[in-house]
């Protein structure tokens, strides 16, 4: 017979993929008696499983839907496809739970065996995602971001290589404070003990972090929150073009499509102002696609000549 905690995970393990066990089956796969097995039973009850049972000759026990998430028992299989949607949710397939998934992946990394670890890695750098473009956040690597995330909620010093906009590479020496998703791309905010200043860094842009073993006491943030402070930083960056358009949509419509991606203002209860700020032309005649709304360009004027352009090439199509 296996020691108490080896059984009481057994038991588990085998609760979490039988819907229902009769007592007498459960006992004879766990090798103990009846007895035992209500002991085991009340062990994983006391520990926050819900497991309900059943008397008489044909009672027996499941597992049921709980009022919290205990901890869960997976087998490698399961272990290694739960990494894999993480890292799927990571990248945006999920709108939403990206900064959550990053959180999960980065615990599920961390206990996980070696062996594991490289097969979920061959599966990462062997599927080719799919994006809008060049510059989606499908061009950022996993393994980077949960790196980041221990270094984070560990309060532990990064050293990373940055490169700029202006291809300029550097490398910095920074303490981590969170990690935020704005639009399709991953920030790092930190204080950087190199430029002794608050920084947002493009995660797409970091290259190698490496974990210093170094703990640091958290500095106050000059800003409401991190998402604030990244916000502030993107709205004093120089931007080509700023885009102002007047959809014949609601409000609420246009929130729901493509507020992610704009500022949308109420005009009236079938009208709104739609403002963007961008670097490409194309991602707002694409977003506006995705409205399925009349619409008229207030600003800027080369807007209405790249509108014109897509439709000719669609009306030849």
């Amino acid at each position: 017979m296996a020691n108490t905690s080896s059984r009481t995970l057994r038991l588990l393990s085998l609760l979490q993929t039988h819907r229902y066990w009769q007592g007498g089956e459960l006992a004879e796969r766990l090798g103990v008696s009846v007895r035992t097995l209500r002991r085991d039973v009340d062990r994983l009850r006391e520990l926050g499983y819900p497991v309900e049972a059943q008397r008489g000759v044909e009672g027996g026990y499941q597992l049921a839907a709980g009022a919290a998430l205990p901890p869960l028992v997976i087998d490698d299989e399961e272990a290694v496809a739960l990494a894999v949607g993480l890292q799927t949710a990571v990248l945006g397939a999920v709108e939403g739970i990206a900064e959550s998934s990053v959180r999960a992946l980065a615990k599920v990394v961390q206990v996980m065996p070696a062996r594991l670890r490289h097969r979920v890695e061959a599966l990462r750098t062997m599927t080719v995602p799919a994006g809008w473009d060049g510059q989606d956040a499908t061009s950022v690597d996993p393994g980077v971001l949960t790196t980041v995330a221990l270094a984070c909620r560990n309060r532990e010093r990064l050293r990373i290589a940055y490169t700029s906009a202006d291809g300029t590479r550097t490398e910095r020496h920074v303490e981590p404070h969170r990690l935020v998703r704005l639009g399709r791309r991953w920030y790092l905010v930190a204080y950087d003990l190199t430029r002794h200043d608050w920084r947002s860094f493009r995660v797409d842009r970091l290259v190698g972090p490496e974990n210093t073993g170094a703990r640091f006491r958290p500095r106050e943030l000059p800003a409401a929150d991190a998402a604030d402070f990244v916000r502030a930083g993107l709205d004093n960056l120089p931007r080509p073009y700023r885009v102002e358009v007047l959809a014949d949509a609601p409000a609420s419509v246009a929130r729901e499509r493509i507020g992610r991606w704009c500022t949308v203002e109420e005009v009236d209860a079938g009208r709104c102002r739609i403002r963007m700020t961008t670097h490409s032309l194309d991602w707002p005649i694409m977003s506006l696609g995705v409205l399925g709304a009349d619409f008229n360009v207030v600003h800027p004027p080369e807007l209405l000549d790249r509108v014109h352009e897509w439709a000719a090439r669609f009306q030849r199509a």
